[in-house]
């Protein structure tokens, strides 16, 4: 399995033959950064403005942004700049003050959630929000047994990395995690899906209770982004989370992903499948890429983690973060853009099945909204094409289209654009990987 940060990643090894500016600066970042610096594309791209759908490099091309989920509402969109800079005018603190601002939008966020969900926490990423969910189910349930898919990748604290499988170069994840395959809908048929899942996910419980480990929690991104894109069909979660609530455990959706709409018939990805998560996490989309992100869960699930701690996070919750936040939920309910995600994306699917007709690589396209994955294979052999998903990736790049990789080997091309992306976009990025695949096939 590759590692995340491995997917499309640029090799420091080939620096030399980039020469001139480009060259002095990913030197300059290497030595600033050291082992840690990662940047995307066999040419890394410096960015320097995005609107919209669009990014623009120092040279002033623009790019159509594909790939990037945490702008959801579209780059600097004006509202949420407006609403980000007339609060930093006026107050920027922490969250022990009184405020009628992350008042007004805790009620409007729960407000869209299950109502057993009453309670909320803000946190600032994504990585925060699921390691408190995480803390949160373990003082629970009383349990530290963590089941998640195989190539999963939930964030990057100590905690939230040992349930991150992808996130491992070497090693895996401790003995009180369970890692288990990724609902596939390409190799499991659709009829068998959720009866696999769930006995999957019964196995790892039983296997926790076998090696002297109580059982927490189910952590799972209801899009599983990382593992590849699987999202139909519609109610396959629901025998898993059965299977978890008779074992006392958790539901833990990860919503950062998934949720806000980018899987288009629903705010939320697990509403997709029926389930009442009983912790549901969210991450920057939330607020356009402000460093926001938030937990809601039923009030005694709170109260048996404050029993036992107290926890307070400086910015979690300031008021520009509400003030964003509630600008991003304005933009999605004005510009209508679940049902535009609904909408577009239907129509980028089928425009990218019509592909699989001429392109004997493309085995599947999959996916919901604006979360599509397209699966590349070798058609004499039927195995993953890793290779060719990073060469069609850099092909694209340099057509000015950026898309990204998923799945255990890599070879899952990755389509999840800000929520404003059109059908012209649509028919654009479809032309430039026609192109990108005549050129590498």
């Amino acid at each position: 399995m590759k590692p995340i940060l491995a997917l499309n990643a640029f090799d420091m090894n080939d620096v030399d033959v980039l020469g001139g500016a480009l060259e002095r600066q990913l030197r300059r970042r290497a030595k600033l950064f050291g082992a840690a610096s990662v940047l995307f594309y066999d040419r890394p791209l410096e960015i320097v403005r995005g609107e919209g759908c669009w990014l623009y490099d120092a040279d002033g091309a623009a790019y159509l942004d594909a790939y990037n989920n945490v702008p959801s509402v579209g780059h600097a969109h004006p509202h949420v700049v407006e609403a980000a800079a007339r609060q930093l005018s006026q107050l920027n603190v922490h969250n022990r003050y009184l405020h009628h601002g992350i008042l007004d939008y805790a009620e409007r966020l729960l407000g869209t959630l299950p109502a057993s969900l009453s309670n909320i926490s803000f946190t600032c990423t994504g990585s925060e929000s699921n390691d408190l969910a995480l803390r949160l189910a373990s003082s629970f349930t009383g349990g530290e047994g963590v089941i998640v898919t195989e190539a999963a990748y939930h964030g990057n604290t100590a905690l939230v990395t040992e349930t991150s499988p992808t996130s491992f170069k070497k090693g895996g994840p401790p003995p009180r995690v369970r890692v288990i395959p990724a609902p596939d809908s390409y190799r499991v048929s659709p009829e068998l899906l959720s009866e696999t899942f769930a006995g999957n996910v019964a196995a790892a419980i039983a296997d926790l209770s076998n090696s002297g480990i109580r059982f927490s929690a189910l952590l799972i991104d209801s899009i599983f982004s990382s593992d590849g894109i699987f999202a139909d069909p519609p109610g396959f979660l629901r025998a898993a989370a059965d299977v978890v609530r008779s074992a006392q455990g958790l539901v833990i959706a990860d919503e950062v992903q998934p949720g806000f709409g980018r899987t288009g018939a629903s705010l939320w990805g697990f509403q997709r499948h029926g389930v009442t998560p009983d912790i549901v996490t969210m991450g920057k989309p939330m607020g356009n890429g402000y460093p926001i992100g938030a937990v809601a869960t039923r009030p005694e699930i709170l109260d048996a983690f404050c029993a036992r701690y107290g926890y307070f996070n400086t910015y979690a919750g300031s008021p520009v973060a509400a003030a964003v936040g509630q600008a991003v939920l304005d933009v999605i309910e004005r510009e209508q853009l679940m049902d535009n995600a609904e909408r577009v994306g239907a129509y980028l699917k089928q425009r990218l099945s019509d592909l699989s007709v001429r392109h004997r690589h493309i085995a599947d396209v999959r996916g919901a909204g604006f979360y599509i994955g397209v699966e590349l294979v070798d058609p004499l052999d039927g195995l993953p094409a890793p290779d060719l998903a990073a060469t069609i990736i850099n092909q694209l790049r340099h057509r000015r289209v950026l898309i990204g990789a998923a799945g255990r080997s890599g070879s899952v091309l990755k389509i999840r654009p800000p929520l404003c992306f059109s059908t012209v976009n649509a028919d654009q990025l479809v032309a430039a990987l026609d192109e990108a695949l005549a050129a590498a096939c």
